[in-house]
């Protein structure tokens, strides 16, 4: 059975007449009749009762009439689903991001995205970097927003974001009062630190700051989330190194100062399968991309 016979059958059901049927059709009567017989062989009824004055429905025409214009209303909305996702107007995105990435736009893109795409599914999942990494091998996700450009080689990255880390100590403090520290300065703080397994670059940045500095931070607690590090920084459990994004999070408690004298960056990539054909994961990059630029532009 194929949908051109069924849209031949449906024309000629609502007219009742090869002829006028046919001219709907552009095509000859010929052609038609031939679609016809095929279409009543492969059902195995007779559609319609054929006489030199009339062309009805037979009973088996009647029952198949309503399911054929389902069919093929079925079959157009698989089509324009299909275009609409080829054009990147519709679809599913199914996204991965470290915490750090809630106060470096990717929300404001989100709005936007959303806004330009209302009919894409989007889904958002927060996973540590090497989490993300696993994801995206085995296709559950499409994009994700890591701290590591050192991906698999089925992978792309792009860098997002590339900004100064920042000193976070409890309000109360004494290193507090000072507008700019140098990172010798928190030398015998207890550090609260960005845990190793959660994030090996990160963990690997923020030592090499303290060592450039001649000291090996004492360090605390380690915890999984950026979020979590400035809570309990917040709440006097100890010092931090955090991404100068974390600023926006407005915990109570917690002040953030400008380092003196770190050169090294806090860095957020997104990551995708280089072998992926979905358009929006380039169109999401590009918007965030914007609103990071049009961020930090002067």
């Amino acid at each position: 059975m194929e949908l051109r016979h069924l849209r031949y059958f449906v024309v000629l059901a609502e007219e009742l007449h090869f002829g006028r049927a046919a001219r709907r059709l552009a095509i000859s009567q010929p052609p038609l009749s031939v679609a016809i017989r095929q279409l009543e062989e492969s059902v195995g009824a007779q559609l319609f009762e054929r006489s030199s004055k009339a062309v009805r429905l037979t009973s088996a025409g009647q029952a198949l009439q309503a399911s054929a214009l389902s069919l093929l209303q079925a079959a157009q909305e698989a089509a324009t689903e299909a275009r609409q996702v080829a054009q990147g107007s519709a679809g599913r995105l199914r996204i991965g991001f470290v915490g750090s990435m809630l106060y470096r736009g990717l929300p404001q893109a989100l709005v936007r995205f959303q806004a330009a795409h209302p009919a894409v599914r989007v889904t958002l999942t927060e996973l540590n970097s090497a989490e993300q990494m696993a994801e995206l091998l085995h296709d559950r996700l499409d994009i994700g927003f890591a701290h590591t450009h050192r991906v698999p080689a089925e992978l792309d990255c792009r860098l997002l974001v590339s900004e100064p880390f920042v000193a976070c100590l409890p309000a109360g403090h004494p290193l507090a009062r000072k507008r700019r520290l140098a990172v010798a300065s928190l030398q015998g703080q207890s550090f609260v630190l960005f845990s190793r397994n959660a994030s090996p670059d990160y963990h690997a940045r923020i030592l090499s700051i303290c060592a450039d500095a001649g000291f090996y931070p004492e360090v605390r607690l380690e915890v999984r989330h950026w979020l979590a590090v400035v809570s309990l920084v917040s709440q006097g459990m100890g010092v931090a190194l955090v991404p100068d994004a974390m600023r926006h999070c407005a915990l109570p408690g917690a002040v953030f100062r400008p380092l003196e004298d770190s050169g090294k960056q806090s860095e957020a990539y997104g990551v995708w399968h280089a072998a992926t054909r979905n358009v929006l994961v380039v169109q999401l990059l590009d918007e965030l991309e914007r609103f990071v630029g049009a961020r930090q532009a002067p």
